[in-house]
């Protein structure tokens, strides 16, 4: 599938989209209606109310929140919650802390997702044989799936996409023969057995809670655009819950013949099947489970790198197994997830305990989409009385969610959610100290230096440095250079070189721009690059260069030969030498208590992230790295005296 292929629906397309996108909503019933019933006598109006509840949720918050609205708030393309911070960051300041807060808690929840997912396919097993152990095969399973991540969601997505169709259609059958013996099930499609559930019995707001697992997957839906395109997504989504609906009000047409019973340990799903078909079943399950957890892990690698060049995330290593836009794989990352997902099996041990863990922290994700898409409807200029109706709606509707889960805190809750807190503090140090350091970076008028590095670079008595020397600048105008630099030329030790480049990087609110322009500062002599990069392009800023030298060597701009005479007279190209500063915290700054903890935490988390050359892409063996000295709010009134 082709760049341009993901712009319009296909047969491929959609197969892909089933393979990545709808594992995570699509393994749901394999605990919903399980949830909902928990460890009371079946109540037929309690189960009415769960389906109905189910049906809306799906209805309201998956399809026309996310499929039909969201779905249009692409950026070039992409989605995901970063995806639309770009695209409405510069309306206010304050929106960075929603997104930052929903990308912690969507993070946090791929670390769940397939743990539940995985336990309760193979929790079927115990049909079998009761005395099976599960956690090692749910870990073996795990450890499998993380290991060929590297191979790329594309090529995951071919592979899994036919037997996710194959799982969708058994899901529809099953759910059509359970409810053909009781159709009167159908009726729960009228939302006035929502009302009656919310109004009437006493634990609506734990079932709630329940009912939220059917839409889990939404999120990551919509953060997965980039890897499928919107009208892959929607015709594969129009199967996808038919499919659902059919299976969930199967489940509840076999609930209901229990009526006054306990499930006792039951699972509603595997139950509804013919029983000479339960071993198919789970396995169909298990493949399903292992497809839900793509889904996360996919979304997850897009979320990183997206964070990491709004400069909300350490730079993390990143490889891109294909061509095709969306396609990476991020090693760190990868290890993280797995490492974690792990935990939760051995900390929970049952899929039945995680289901407390599992909801609260991406409600908090959607309380925090809805907040930005609110954002960008009126970068889109639409009425305040539009936006305020759909502000009411989804903050009553996300809100009932995010209360309904907060009951879980204490039976597991705690888990993603402190574990989202923990992402969401790291990622704001990040942020912050970021902002801090480019705050706290003295710029110079260039100018004023242009007629010294003139001087410099024709003084013989200085020994040459390099014939093209390179910095990398975060001055956003020609007119700027950083004092850092200027001392590292002129002071630190004269850099004497023929001709001085000064590259600057420019991160764009859309996803996939890459363009330059070019800045004679000195003619020949003194050279300025901007980079306009889109949020999601990798910064092979070497490789982007020396495309740029080799223009302006073709157009003749920029004599590009030696200046050594030996090997200017075979022609030979002069060479190349990059200086990158690295900013330390000076033992002399002094810092109000706030700032002085970012800064501080900032250093520590320092160590996760790629060295600056290795960020920018720079070919290590021509870098020179120095390390200059942050100061920050530097001490004042020092007294000291001299003494003979």
């Amino acid at each position: 599938m082709s760049k341009n292929d993901l712009s319009k629906a296909s047969l491929a397309g959609i197969l892909v989209s089933m393979g990545i996108i709808f594992g995570d909503i699509g393994t749901s019933p394999l605990y919903v209606l399980r949830s909902i019933v928990g460890n009371t006598p079946v109540d037929k109006d309690l189960v009415m109310g769960g389906v109905s509840a189910v049906f809306w949720t799906l209805t309201l918050v998956t399809t026309l929140k996310y499929v039909v609205l969201l779905l249009e708030a692409d950026n070039k393309g992409e989605g995901g919650i970063f995806s639309l911070f770009a695209l409405v960051r510069r309306r206010a300041k304050w929106l960075v802390f929603p997104a930052l807060i929903g990308g912690a808690t969507l993070l946090a929840e791929g670390l769940i997702t397939p743990a539940i997912s995985v336990s309760a396919a193979i929790e079927g097993l115990r049909i079998v044989n009761p005395e099976i152990p599960t956690v090692p095969i749910v870990i073996a399973i795990i450890v499998a799936l993380f290991s060929f991540q590297f191979l790329g969601t594309n090529r995951v997505g071919k592979s899994f996409g036919p037997i996710m169709f194959c799982w969708f259609t058994m899901l529809a059958v099953i759910g059509i023969l359970q409810i053909s013996n009781a159709p009167e099930v159908l009726a729960a499609i009228n939302p006035w057995y929502v009302y009656w559930l919310l109004t009437h019995h006493p634990e609506s707001l734990w079932i709630l809670g329940a009912v939220f697992l059917c839409t889990t997957g939404a999120e990551a839906l919509y953060s997965d655009l980039g890897h499928c395109g919107k009208s892959n997504i929607r015709y594969a989504w129009g199967l996808v819950k038919i499919s659902l609906l059919l299976n969930y009000f199967g489940q509840a047409a076999w609930v209901c013949s229990l009526e006054g019973e306990l499930l006792a340990g039951r699972n509603p799903f595997f139950e509804a099947m013919p029983r000479w078909f339960v071993p198919i079943g789970i396995m169909m399950a298990t493949s399903a489970a292992i497809i839900a957890s793509q889904a996360l892990i996919s979304g997850s690698f897009t979320l990183v790198a997206e964070a990491m060049r709004l400069y909300l995330f350490p730079k993390l290593k990143i490889s891109y197994p294909s061509e095709l836009r969306g396609q990476m794989y991020l090693p760190f990352m990868n290890l993280f997830l797995c490492v974690g997902c792990i935990g939760v099996v051995l900390y929970f041990q049952e899929s039945s305990k995680m289901e407390a863990a599992y909801g609260l922290s991406i409600t908090i994700t959607m309380l925090m989409t809805t907040t930005l898409f609110a954002a960008y409807l009126r970068r889109k200029r639409v009425s305040w009385w539009i936006v305020g109706s759909y502000l009411a709606l989804y903050y009553t509707i996300d809100g009932a969610f995010f209360f309904a889960n907060l009951l879980k805190f204490a039976h597991g809750g705690y888990v993603t959610f402190f574990i989202a807190g923990a992402l969401a503090i790291a990622m704001w140090i990040w942020f912050t100290a970021s902002k801090l350091k480019r705050e706290y970076t003295e710029f110079v008028d260039f100018s004023e230096y242009l007629p010294k590095l003139k001087d410099l670079a024709e003084d013989q008595s200085v020994a040459k440095y390099s014939t093209h020397l390179v910095y990398m600048t975060g001055a956003s105008i020609p007119e700027l250079i950083e004092s850092k630099i200027i001392y590292s030329i002129f002071r630190k030790r004269p850099k004497r070189a023929d001709v001085y480049w000064f590259l600057h990087v420019h991160v764009l609110d859309e996803p996939y721009g890459l363009e330059y322009k070019v800045t004679h500062l000195i003619q020949n002599q003194a050279i300025r690059v901007d980079f306009n990069l889109g949020f999601r392009v990798e910064p092979r800023i070497n490789v982007f260069f020396r495309k740029v030298v080799e223009d302006l060597a073709k157009s003749g701009e920029v004599d590009m030969l030696s200046r050594y005479k030996s090997l200017r007279k075979h022609e030979l190209p002069g060479d190349f030498r990059f200086v990158v500063l690295e900013k330390t915290l000076a033992a002399e700054s002094a810092l109000p208590p706030v700032q002085n903890f970012v800064m501080r935490a900032y250093y520590f988390l320092k160590p996760i992230s790629l060295s600056e050359e290795k960020s920018f892409g720079l070919d290590t063996s021509s870098v020179v790295s120095e390390k200059v000295p942050l100061v920050i709010s530097p001490m004042k009134d020092v007294q000291i005296e001299r003494v003979v």
